[in-house]
């Protein structure tokens, strides 16, 4: 080989490989394509916005337990949108507010020198229900487009499988009417139908291991709230039973 000529098996040879493919076979090339390029547009977003709830949730821990007040820590609230543990929060102050609003009255109007009742949940499992709906909700929004990473796993391989078998059915019918088994005949036409293959599996391998990742972050965020959820019921219980 010469100085300056190009390394055999190079990317240009790929490249060149996905021009002299047929238009099935770019079809199939250009839908790999489009699902690896939506698929890392997930992952880039999902990564963003997991770091993004992770850093949020750390901070709105730090004042909902150094607060001595509900109220204080629903001030901060505004500042801290993007932690799960917000939404879980106001929806449980929300029905804390709803049920201690309503009029206790035990000590009834025969009793005016009757000091005033303790405010008092009536339903902790009204409480319960709210906190638990709340997660459900975040835990919905923290998945969403997440199924596509899935989707993407187990559908590109097959995809690339497609484009594969009918790269090798024009190369046998090419070796058919060319009537020569030569290597030299055969070869490109199974290396222009295995590039399906391969693009194939690089749409679907970094699809199924983020898709991997993100969902165990997620099960991490569903028990941070669920652990939240009950932090919640405890302190209503000690200061409204």
């Amino acid at each position: 080989m010469q100085t300056g000529d190009a390394p055999e098996g190079g990317f240009g040879d790929i490249v060149g490989l996905i021009l002299r493919s047929s238009v099935p076979a770019k079809i199939v090339l250009l839908i790999l394509a489009v699902f690896s390029i939506v698929s890392w547009a997930v992952i880039l977003f999902k990564i963003w916005q997991f770091r993004r709830a992770d850093s949020q949730t750390s901070t709105f821990l730090e004042v909902f337990r150094k607060s001595s007040k509900f109220s204080e820590v629903q001030s901060v609230c505004a500042s801290l949108v993007h932690s799960p543990l917000t939404g879980v929060f106001q929806s449980g102050y929300v029905e804390l507010n709803a049920q201690l609003r309503q009029p206790n009255t035990a000590n009834g109007p025969d009793l005016p020198n009757a000091p005033p009742d303790r405010p008092t949940l009536k339903s902790f499992d009204s409480l319960d229900r709210a906190l638990l709906r709340a997660s459900s909700i975040e835990v919905n929004k923290l998945e969403r487009r997440i199924p596509f990473l899935a989707t993407t796993a187990s559908i590109t391989p097959f995809i690339g499988l497609l484009g594969t078998v009918w790269g090798i059915i024009g190369a046998f019918q090419g070796i058919s009417e060319s009537g020569s088994t030569n290597l030299a005949v055969v070869a490109p036409g199974i290396a222009e139908a295995l590039v399906a293959t391969a693009a194939g599996l690089f749409a679907a391998i970094p699809a199924l291991y983020f898709y991997n990742q993100l969902t165990q972050k997620m099960k991490e965020f569903a028990s941070i709230m669920d652990d939240f959820s009950l932090e919640f019921l405890n302190i209503a219980e000690r200061n409204f039973s």
